[in-house]
């Protein structure tokens, strides 16, 4: 029997307001500018890395083939990640973490591998894996799922700081056991946008990370290590031939390529000057073949990924969803900028990766894997008005109702 419209079923308008959300398509013009930076990546890690390549296995496309392999991988685990309920992801939220800093702990057994003076990976035989590239994808999932539970008690100090912790944990992790100041930087900074986005108190954060400063200095200045970084930094032309030296010859590839470049392929840097030209000093690389016309079409492709995400931040239904946009947004502006003014000098040598460009398994992986859980959130928006009208006359037509709306 059909009830009369002035007379509303209270039980049928109940269960039609909890359906005021709904999942959505995935947002592909983010899919396409990072599909665009991995084949420029592709492309340039090619070009820097193959002559390396040779010489060191026989083969030019070595690095590029690897590089290949695990981008694949990333992609498929970016868009099994997009398909994931939250619920699912909020569950696993503290076990990722606690197994990230197992995987930390790990690099202090024998599976540590040391390359260059510092042990970062853990040689697992069929493969290696960097767990600092864990951690970062660790911290911005607790502290979203912290946040987004707790965002209304952030006032409170003890709060404030229990939030915090979980990022400074990551961070220290980072800085202390594989002797990784850049990456403890960028998880610093991490946690610092997804705190300002959803705290109140900035000024706890302000001092705080005033602290945090004082202390990563002084920490700078009584490492030796790192007290003559910061010395080739300030005087690059007295440690030309020492520690500037990867730095130096960065510094003639990006001032011979002007402003169109060389051209693609033709790097006199990449030849054995600049080292790891395929990994950390790669934009240097990309200067000096295709210029500052190509280093600033580079940059704005960085800054689209970053300026859609920040449309998907917007569109965010909850505060799970904005603070885990806006850590992930954060992980690869901050990472990007520290990169590239490593390269031009701007910041002393942090042996940090550039986002999608730079040669390195693990990293493209799980940076794939935070994009998934962007285009996750994507998914998820609130219905406009009219949506939710066709939704009721749909669910009231299927019950042999009368909308009510």
């Amino acid at each position: 029997m059909k009830r009369k419209p002035n007379q509303p079923d209270m039980k049928l308008i109940k269960v039609n307001k909890r359906k005021n959300i709904i999942r959505g398509s995935l947002d592909w013009p983010l899919v396409i500018v990072v599909c665009l930076l991995l084949v420029f990546g592709l492309l340039m890690l090619y070009s820097a890395s193959s002559y390396n390549a040779q010489l060191k296995f026989g083969n030019p496309a070595f690095y590029v083939n690897n590089q290949l392999r695990n981008t694949v991988i990333g992609l498929i685990a970016m868009f099994v990640v997009a398909f994931i309920p939250q619920t699912v992801v909020k569950k696993t939220t503290f076990i990722i973490y606690a197994f990230s800093v197992l995987a930390m702990g790990l690099l202090l057994s024998p599976l540590g591998e040391e390359y260059n003076g510092a042990t970062r990976w853990l040689n697992l035989k069929v493969t290696s894996i960097q767990p600092s590239e864990i951690v970062k994808i660790a911290v911005i999932l607790a502290l979203s799922y912290l946040i987004g539970k707790f965002a209304q008690y952030l006032y409170n100090v003890k709060m404030f700081y229990f939030v915090f912790a979980f990022c400074a944990v990551g961070a220290g992790l980072t800085v202390l056991l594989s002797d990784d100041l850049g990456t403890g930087i960028i998880i610093l900074g991490i946690g610092f946008v997804m705190l300002f986005v959803s705290c109140e108190r900035v000024r706890w954060l302000l001092i705080t990370y005033a602290g945090i400063a004082v202390a990563g200095v002084s920490y700078m200045l009584l490492r030796s290590t790192k007290r003559v970084r910061i010395e080739a930094w300030l005087h690059i032309d007295q440690y030309a031939d020492d520690k500037g030296y990867q730095i130096t010859q960065a510094l003639y590839a990006i001032g011979s390529g002007g402003f169109m470049g060389k051209g693609l392929g033709k790097s006199t840097q990449k030849l054995g000057f600049v080292p790891e030209s395929e990994n950390d000093m790669i934009f240097s690389i990309i200067s000096e073949e295709l210029g500052i016309l190509g280093g600033i079409i580079l940059i704005g492709l960085f800054a689209l990924l970053v300026w859609r995400m920040k449309k998907i931040y917007d569109n965010s239904t909850d505060v799970y969803s904005r603070v885990l946009v806006a850590g992930v947004a954060s992980h690869i502006a901050i990472q990007t900028f520290i990169n590239i003014a490593v390269v031009s000098n701007l910041l002393p040598n942090t042996g940090v990766p550039l986002p999608f460009v730079s040669y390195g398994g693990s990293a493209v992986i799980f940076l794939l894997m935070e994009i998934g859980l962007v285009l996750s959130v994507s998914r998820i928006r609130e219905q406009t008005t009219d949506e939710k009208r066709q939704t009721y006359y749909q669910q009231d037509k299927e019950r042999g109702t009368e909308s009510i709306l």
